[in-house]
């Protein structure tokens, strides 16, 4: 079987992220939605709209997002739409919350902790493609954040956030914090998710970047993030979600960069890979890959 290929280039600018895009190979087309996440307010790690903007654009996209389950900035729609404003987001593109309006269950087939649904926002039914447009940088919960923290987490409601923290277990965004001591259960209900996606819209339709800077141990949802203590990487990007993580996974855990430490112990600590393998037994992807050059 062959590699998966992720392409890769240093240059982290508009043009670079035009430029990764089209070497993947796929023109997603009609109603594409992007998937970024908007950033807490207080955060400033986030992507930010002067990089993203040609992309989005290119594409004719709509940025889409959806509600925290913590009691944040953008846990409601109103306050979400004004930390959406504030960051900039509304001046290049039309954006969406996608559970503004409700939720809607889709499918999960093969998994064992989500009961055979993940819970999305009704307005996932407005787009017949999407980019999983990801910052990849830590996290406190999944260890990281790239593709699949965005494709999860990212597209589930507020409700649904709380379905896959809780292992399957609530869907009180509330009550899902008593219920977060099965870290890999956490996991493996993050690749069902993910699985649901990709089932709902087709892997045809789906393209997948990840920008590998401002790396932080913290991710965009914190509104007081940790500086970042190794310097920019670059932006990789695949048809394969699972190659595309590990490859991210891969190049921070083989650094020379001194100041990788804390962001490799909390991958460690969380038992971030876990995803990626979970993902892989999903049949999502491989985590054997061809790193492509494109500078």
């Amino acid at each position: 079987m062959a590699k998966s290929k992720v392409y890769f280039t240093k240059e982290l600018t508009s043009d670079g992220l035009i430029k990764i895009y089209e070497a993947m190979g796929r023109d997603l087309q009609s109603k594409v939605a992007v998937k970024i996440s908007t950033g807490e307010p207080g955060g400033h790690n986030f992507l930010q709209p002067k990089l993203i903007k040609g992309l989005v654009n290119k594409l004719s996209g709509t940025i889409v997002e959806c509600c925290t389950a913590y009691r944040g900035k953008r846990f409601d729609a109103a306050h979400h739409w004004q930390a959406i404003k504030d960051h900039g987001f509304t001046d290049i593109a039309p954006c969406d919350i996608m559970d503004e309006e409700g939720e809607v269950k889709i499918p999960v087939t093969g998994g064992k902790h989500l009961k055979g649904y993940n819970l999305v926002g009704t307005h996932i039914s407005n787009y017949k493609s999407m980019l999983m447009l990801s910052h990849f940088k830590g996290h406190a919960m999944g260890g990281f954040g790239g593709a699949l923290k965005n494709m999860s987490i990212g597209v589930a409601s507020r409700n649904g956030k709380a379905w896959i923290h809780s292992v399957g277990r609530t869907e009180d965004p509330d009550a899902m914090w008593g219920m977060t001591e099965d870290q890999d259960g956490f996991l493996e209900s993050m690749a069902e998710a993910c699985l649901s996606v990709v089932t709902y819209y087709g892997a045809e339709n789906m393209a997948y970047i990840n920008v590998a800077n401002r790396l932080s141990i913290d991710c965009d949802c914190d509104s007081n993030p940790h500086e970042p203590e190794m310097a920019d990487i670059g932006i990789f990007a695949s048809l394969d979600p699972v190659a595309l993580d590990k490859c991210c996974y891969d190049t921070i855990m083989n650094s020379d960069d001194k100041g990788k430490a804390s962001l490799v112990n909390r991958m460690l600590k969380k038992h971030a890979i876990h995803l990626v393998d979970t993902a892989e037994k999903l049949g999502l992807g491989s985590e054997e890959y061809e790193l492509v050059n494109i500078d």
